[in-house]
């Protein structure tokens, strides 16, 4: 069914579920640390299995922390050094202003988004992601937002959408990547970057092309100034999760319908 809409032709309920890796931030940084951290090279067969869709990012984050150093500090510095868009605190700013919800989602390994948006001037933000520590001396992950019932993915965003989108809001979803398809699905309005506009194009799902958080900044003025402009989106069938594949999954299906 459409996503609602205000009667009054008032601003619409809009909440934006925002990635953090490749979005916000101009790497993935998940992919850079390895790089430059990890103690072995087969992080790279790994992450191409996870890009070919033969593993989730659960599975992929658990093998990969392990491969981490356990000094903390050079890790949190090569992190802290990553590029961002300049132009997310005028967007989070001009959410505001609307009197909007905004939340980073980040399917990575968590510890870095919050330092990361202190430095760009944005604080406040909700941040939902899994958490990374180093409190046994080597660094451990676990993953509070991910399924309960579906272990594919580290933090579950299609869950994110759902959740947002059961309050009556109108989920505005942005991102990237792999770890962004399984919210899109469900999001009511897309804002993709290659690779994950490529999928969308391929699923058939509309989305807005946007370069930075200007392009997303000047969609959201323009909803201010005709807010019954926002055409909602058919909201799909689940096209994953525990309805779909079954409790307990830990890969995402092989597209042949076998076994990944």
């Amino acid at each position: 069914m459409p996503a609602p809409q205000d009667p009054g032709g008032r601003f619409p309920p809009l909440t934006f579920v925002v990635d953090y890796d490749g979005t916000i931030c101009l790497t993935q940084v998940t992919d850079v640390l390895m790089a430059v951290h990890a103690e072995t090279d087969d992080w790279l067969a790994l992450d191409e299995r996870y890009m070919r869709n033969e593993i989730g990012s659960r599975e992929e984050l658990t093998q990969l922390v392990a491969w981490l150093p356990a000094a903390r500090e050079p890790v949190l510095a090569t992190a802290a050094a990553q590029p961002h868009d300049a132009t997310f605190r005028g967007f989070v700013e001009a959410v505001r202003r609307h009197e909007l919800e905004i939340e980073v989602v980040s399917d990575g390994y968590g510890f870095y988004v919050e330092p990361a948006l202190a430095s760009l001037g944005v604080t406040g933000v909700p941040i939902v992601s899994a958490v990374t520590s180093w409190a046994t001396g080597r660094p451990e992950i676990s993953f509070p937002a991910g399924h309960p019932d579906c272990l594919v993915c580290g933090t579950c965003k299609r869950e994110r959408v759902l959740l947002h989108q059961a309050r009556g809001r109108h989920v505005v979803l942005v991102g990237d990547g792999p770890s962004d398809r399984f919210g899109a699905a469900h999001a009511d309005t897309i804002f993709a970057k290659p690779p994950l506009s490529g999928w969308c194009e391929e699923a058939g799902w509309p989305f807005v092309a946007w370069s930075t958080f200007d392009d997303v900044t000047a969609w959201l003025e323009g909803i201010a100034a005709d807010p019954g402009g926002l055409a909602p989106r058919e909201r799909p069938d689940l096209v994953c999760g525990p309805e779909v594949w079954g409790p307990g999954r830990t890969r995402p299906p092989a597209p042949d319908g076998g076994v990944a």
